[in-house]
């Protein structure tokens, strides 16, 4: 039978259709290839913004429209706080989209798709037939109370550039060239801020034993990974399941035999130590990469949004990590035009920003989000049209920081580790210190390491 997969959102949700991609594959599914007609089709959905809400419910309505005779199953975050909302289930059902699936799917229940699969399979055993398919009921809703999750679902997805994930159906055997890989590390987050649905689709904070996921690691390091990327919803709070420490388990990945680089992925400024950046300054292989979310320059705003942190605090940490590490790349989340940011904060906000020594900014704009405590705050209501005005004026920060971080680089001794892609003769890899750079393609150094000056 042929399987598709379609995964929005982050790069953990791309590690977790790999790994089920993966099951599948093994239980003897083939992917449908583009233009091929599937079986069955899973949608891994995402519900960060009311944007990717739209493009969950698109991407269900062209699944069914594109495979007429496919069971369709549709899982992750949007998903799982679609399903918990029973009381709304027939609204939602009637007005987005959810209609056209036959099983809606929480985050605990989708790592039981495989199973589910074939026990359908075997029920029904059914046949391609001349007709679409006709749904005649409604969909099979199967959601656990994602807080009462206790479980840890472990996924490793292998991807060949940074922007591009595994195809979720290909085993590590499959792959010629394994340049990077996803580790996920850890799961779910108890921080509540009010303006965020994670929480309440992730479910608390959770994760595996350090030697476990050390044994992973390692494992993808022999079968070809030269790059490991740790991913979760807020993975500096790894040990909440086990009593460890997240700067317990970077020691025990920096320990692994072989060559190969480590990256950081997102880490709350509150718990990102001077031990940690003391950690990767000693480190032979843990990249001079770090990812802060900051979210509002103004500390009235980060007040409202219940963050965990001041913006003096957070200047300290990139203070601290320029003095330690003065050429590492230091990438930011900001967030424009919630609830309450006046125009004042606002110009605060950029002030702050401005004379941040950071690298580049990940800018997003605020949208309304059900079951969040800030659509009931009784505050300042940003227009849309000045939130793209606030979000265009961090964009051009962003743009020069980059630039100014590219300039200061210059004539640095850096290790560029080459990847498999072949656009127009040129090949492209990353920096320890994430610079983008490209060469003429050679074969030869794909998946390797090159130490070079940058010019």
């Amino acid at each position: 039978m042929k399987v598709r997969f379609v995964t929005l959102g982050c790069k953990l949700n791309f590690a977790e259709s790999s790994a089920l991609g993966k099951a599948l594959h093994e239980a003897g599914y083939t992917r449908a290839v583009d233009g091929e007609q599937a079986d069955i089709c899973v949608l891994n959905t995402c519900t960060v913004t009311d944007t990717a809400d739209h493009k969950c419910r698109q991407a269900l309505a062209r699944l069914r429209r594109e495979n007429p005779k496919a069971l369709i199953i549709a899982t992750g975050c949007y998903a799982q706080l679609a399903a918990e909302n029973r009381s709304q289930m027939s609204d939602v059902r009637c007005q987005k989209g959810w209609e056209q699936a036959d099983y809606i799917l929480g985050n605990d229940e989708k790592f039981r798709i495989p199973e589910l699969i074939q026990a359908i399979s075997s029920q029904e055993a059914r046949a391609k037939s001349e007709e679409p398919r006709v749904k005649s009921q409604e969909p099979k809703v199967q959601a656990t109370p994602i807080r009462e999750v206790e479980a840890f679902h472990g996924a490793l997805s292998f991807s060949s550039t940074d922007s591009e994930a595994d195809e979720p159906h290909t085993t590590i055997a499959d792959r010629t060239q394994r340049t990077r890989c996803f580790l996920k590390v850890q799961d779910g987050c108890n921080y509540f801020c009010t303006y965020c649905t994670i929480p309440y689709a992730r479910g608390k904070s959770r994760n595996p034993q350090i030697s476990q996921l050390a044994e992973e690691a390692q494992q993808a390091i022999r079968q070809g990974a030269k790059e490991i990327v740790l991913t979760g919803v807020n993975i500096a709070d790894f040990g909440r399941s086990t009593g460890e420490t997240f700067i317990d388990l970077l020691r025990a990945l920096d320990e692994l035999q072989g060559e190969y680089r480590l990256r950081i992925g997102s880490c709350e400024p509150n718990l990102l130590s001077t031990e940690i950046i003391d950690l990767v300054a000693a480190s032979r292989h843990i990249a001079p990469h770090f990812h802060i979310p900051l979210q509002s320059g103004s500390n009235e705003v980060l007040r409202i949004m219940k963050r965990h942190y001041t913006r003096e605090l957070f200047a300290e940490r990139v203070a601290y990590i320029r003095q330690r590490l003065p050429y590492a790349f230091i990438g930011v989340d900001c967030m424009v035009g919630v609830r309450g940011e006046t125009e004042e904060y606002f110009d605060d906000y950029v002030q702050f920003v401005e004379q941040l020594p950071v690298s580049q900014l990940h800018v997003f704009t605020y949208s309304e989000r059900a079951r969040t405590r800030m659509v009931e705050m009784d505050l300042y209501v940003v227009p849309a049209a000045e939130r793209k005005r606030r979000s265009d004026i961090l964009h051009r920060i962003s743009e020069q920081k980059t630039k100014a971080f590219y300039a200061a680089n210059r004539g640095q001794q850096l290790t560029v580790l080459w990847e498999s892609r072949n656009a127009k003769g040129q090949m492209a890899g990353f920096t320890e210190n994430y610079l983008r750079l490209t060469a003429p393609y050679n074969p030869d150094k794909v998946n390797t390491f090159e130490t070079i000056q940058y010019i």
